[in-house]
C-alpha cells in the first residue's frame, strides 16, 4: 500500500506517545481497490486536546464531530478520535447529554461520544468505508464485512438503514454518491427506505447541502450521480426548480442541457481542466430562468428586466436549499444575462462581448446551449469563427 508521507508521520507520531493510531475510511476502500486516495484520515484512541498537544500544527475543527487537522504545508491529515453509537444514559448521564444532541426527526447535530475501535467501526456509514488499516502488521481490519461488500461492489449501511438516514440525512447522498464513483449498487435493504425519508433533506443547513453537490458532481462522475438521485428521489430536494422544469418538453424536444453539462464536466476533469461551481449552477438553473423569464416578457417586461427578474426569484429560492456564495452567484448572472447579447452582432457589440471578462464562460454556455438544441447552432457557430478572426 502506498501511504502519504505525513500520514504516516501522524500514524508513528501517535504510537510512539503510546496511542492507537490506524488509518480508516475511504483511504483504505481506494487502496484495496487499487486506487489512489484523495486524502489520508488517521482515527486514534487519543483524544482532540491529546492531539493537538502532540502536533504544533493541529487544528481543532468542528462542533458537530470535533477532531483535529494536522497540517503539513498545504496538506492537511484529518485525526479523529473513536467514536461510539450513543448508549441508553446511565448514572447522572451529564457527559451523554453534552456530546450527543439530536432533534426530533432522530438527527444527530453533536456526535462527540468517544469509545473502542470496534464501537467506531460499527457507527460509521457504509460497511466499505469502515475498514482500517494498521500500520504495525500490515492488516486489515474489518468488524463489519466491509471486505466482502467491497469485492461484491456493494454499498451498505452498518445497522437499520432508515435509523442512520434519520440521525444523517446526507447519508442517503452519500450511498448515492458512492455507488456513482466506485461503480457499485446500493444494497435492496439500503436503498428501500431513501424515496420515503428523501424530504429529511430539507432539515440540512443550505451552507451544508452546498459542500454535498460539489462532492457529488464535481468528483468525475457527475452524470451518473445525477441520473441515480432522480432515480431515488433525492434530486427535487437539491434543485426543486430544475426537477419541475425537467418534467416538461418543448416542441417534444426533452431538455437535454442538465445531463449535457454534467457529461462536459465529467469530461474535464477526466482531462484535468478546472471546474467551477458557478457554471455547474448556472447550467442546473438555466431552465428555470427561462421558463420564468418567459412568463415575464408575457406580462410586458423587456428582455433585460425579465431575465434580472427570473434570475432573481430563481436564486431566492435555491438558497433555501443549497446556499451559492456570491463569489459564485455573481458570474452565474453575468453568464446568464449574456446569453441574450450574443444575438446582438452589429456594430462594436461583438467586439465588446469579446472582451467582457466573463466572456468565455458565457461562450462555452451558448454552445452547451446549442448542443442541447436550445439556441441556433449557427449563431454558436458564427461565434466560434468571429474569436478565430479576432484573434487573441
Amino acid at each position: 500500500m502506498l501511504i502519504s508521507e505525513n500520514a504516516l508521520k501522524v500514524l508513528h507520531r501517535l504510537k510512539d506517545a503510546g496511542y492507537a493510531a490506524l488509518l480508516v475510511g475511504g483511504c483504505v476502500r481506494d487502496l484495496m481497490l487499487g486506487r489512489e486516495p484523495k486524502d489520508f484520515d488517521v482515527v486514534t484512541d487519543a483524544q482532540p486536546e491529546e492531539i493537538r498537544k502532540l502536533f504544533h500544527s493541529a487544528r481543532l475543527i468542528g462542533r458537530r464531530f470535533r477532531l483535529a487537522h494536522v497540517r503539513f504545508g498545504r496538506a492537511i491529515v484529518e485525526v479523529a478520535t473513536f467514536r461510539a453509537l450513543p448508549r441508553s444514559a446511565e448514572g447522572d448521564g451529564e457527559t451523554e447529554e453534552a456530546d450527543l444532541l439530536k432533534t426530533e426527526e432522530g438527527r444527530i447535530l453533536r456526535d462527540n461520544i468517544f469509545g473502542t475501535q470496534e464501537e467506531d467501526a460499527i457507527r460509521r456509514d457504509f460497511t466499505v468505508n469502515a475498514l482500517y488499516y494498521d500500520i504495525r502488521d500490515r492488516s486489515v481490519v474489518d468488524y463489519v464485512g466491509g471486505a466482502v461488500d467491497l469485492r461484491a461492489g456493494v454499498i451498505r449501511t452498518i445497522g437499520d438503514p432508515e435509523t442512520r438516514y434519520r440521525e444523517d440525512p446526507v447519508r442517503m447522498l452519500r450511498a448515492v454518491r458512492f455507488a456513482a464513483k466506485l461503480g457499485f449498487h446500493i444494497e435492496e435493504r439500503t436503498a428501500a427506505p431513501i424515496r420515503e425519508l428523501a424530504p429529511l433533506l430539507l432539515h440540512v443547513p443550505p451552507a451544508r447541502m452546498f459542500e454535498e453537490v460539489l462532492k457529488l458532481f464535481h468528483g468525475g462522475y457527475a452524470l451518473e450521480t445525477y441520473e441515480q438521485l432522480r432515480r431515488h428521489g433525492l434530486f427535487q430536494f437539491l434543485f426543486p426548480l430544475t426537477e419541475q422544469s425537467l418534467a416538461t418538453e418543448e416542441d417534444n424536444f426533452p431538455l437535454t442541457l442538465v445531463p449535457r453539462a454534467l457529461a462536459n464536466t465529467d469530461a474535464r476533469i477526466g482531462q484535468g481542466k478546472p471546474v467551477t461551481p458557478a457554471f455547474l449552477f448556472a447550467a442546473m438553473l438555466w431552465e428555470p430562468v427561462r421558463q420564468r423569464m418567459r412568463a415575464a416578457l408575457d406580462e410586458g417586461l423587456n428582455r433585460h428586466d425579465a431575465l434580472a427578474r427570473a434570475a432573481e426569484h430563481v436564486l431566492r429560492e435555491q438558497v433555501r436549499h443549497v446556499t451559492i456564495p456570491k463569489r459564485f452567484s455573481a458570474p452565474m448572472r453575468e453568464i446568464w444575462v449574456m446569453q441574450p447579447r450574443f444575438e446582438r452582432r452589429a456594430g462594436k457589440q461583438a467586439e465588446h462581448l469579446l472582451a467582457h471578462p466573463r466572456f468565455r464562460a458565457a461562450y462555452d454556455f451558448l454552445l452547451l446551449r446549442a448542443a442541447a438544441g436550445e439556441a441556433d447552432k449557427e449563431l454558436a457557430e458564427w461565434w466560434t469563427h468571429y474569436q478565430e478572426v479576432a484573434g487573441p
